[in-house]
């Protein structure tokens, strides 16, 4: 078998076995793609590489200067890769097995204050060329933030989850994985009146012989539903909108204030973990060392000791 056919029977386990997602297939499809074009400069190929090889390819990450993050990734789908190979009987050994990862560096997640985030909620309910655009916009924010969802959870949200003004809302994470997620008052009240708007389109829509959108937040493009693009897009109009700087804001801190905000206000950090879909609390954990930094940075800012001492220096 070519280099070829053994990522694209990776990728086909990788679906088929663990319910990978398409965009964690592609980036596999892309760090794979890197490493066989590096191999074959070398006049070798997944078959032949040994250990060294795997292990100059990492330098060679290193000396374009890719981030540390960048090459535990590359070695990550390496390592799956020669493991699945392995496993199937393509080859006798495993090259990657003992290779350590460079490692991570930790870097606290971006956040947004509660000011910043009801400057976008607001926001979301003045922009939109039409009043059923602006209704969805403000439904997508109140989820967002009143949830934490990831965006490809957001935007591919089915219109059965979202029935009867639930209290609880339904969601379908990585690998299949579901959880439950309550709504706060401000959510289901943005959610009930995007689903009275939605209902009347589907009804116009029948009435022209389309079929109807399975989907909460539709669209006519190939995906069915939003894309994660669009939405992007959007969040960083609604940022300019509301004054908050735009290099601050993506779907994803939201998805970190949302966290933050109920880890200062004495949530526990098994409900949060559960929140989010994280499978460790040690991925949650991350959230603990935010708010001692904004701890930190109130009491400097604000304690008359703090400040005596920045005076008299």
């Amino acid at each position: 078998m070519s280099d070829r056919h053994w990522i694209a029977a990776f990728l086909d386990a990788q679906a088929a076995e663990r319910g990978a997602a398409n965009n964690t297939q592609l980036a596999y499809a892309r760090d794979l793609a890197d490493f066989t074009d590096w191999l074959d400069g070398r006049n070798q190929s997944l078959t032949s590489a040994h250990r060294g090889d795997v292990e100059a390819y990492l330098v060679h990450c290193d000396v374009q200067g890719l981030a540390k993050s960048t090459r535990a990734r590359r070695l990550s789908a390496i390592k799956q890769l020669y493991r699945f190979c392995f496993e199937e009987g393509f080859r006798a050994d495993n090259p990657a097995v003992q290779i350590n990862g460079p490692g991570r560096d930790k870097r606290l997640p971006k956040t947004l204050s509660t000011e910043e985030v009801d400057r976008l909620l607001d926001a979301a309910t003045r922009r939109g060329r039409t009043e059923a655009d602006r209704e969805r916009n403000t439904c997508l924010m109140q989820l967002l933030y009143a949830t934490g969802m990831r965006v490809s959870e957001l935007v591919s949200l089915p219109l059965s989850s979202a029935k009867g003004d639930p209290r609880m809302l339904l969601i379908r994470g990585k690998g299949g994985k579901e959880r439950m997620v309550p709504l706060s008052p401000p959510a289901r009240v943005a959610l009930r009146i995007w689903l009275t708007t939605r209902e009347a389109m589907e009804d116009s829509a029948r009435a022209e012989g389309k079929a109807a959108s399975p989907y909460l937040f539709p669209s006519r493009g190939k995906s069915g539903h939003l894309t994660r693009h669009s939405f992007y897009i959007l969040i960083k109009e609604l940022a300019v909108e509301g004054g908050v700087s735009p290099a601050k804001v993506t779907p994803h801190t939201l998805r970190h204030a949302f966290a933050t905000h109920l880890l200062a206000n004495g949530a526990d950090l098994r409900a949060i973990q559960t929140f989010l879909g994280h499978a460790d609390v040690s991925t949650t954990e991350i959230y603990t060392h935010v708010l001692e930094e904004r701890l930190k940075e109130l009491v400097l800012d604000h304690h008359p000791m703090a400040r005596d001492t920045a005076t008299r220096s």
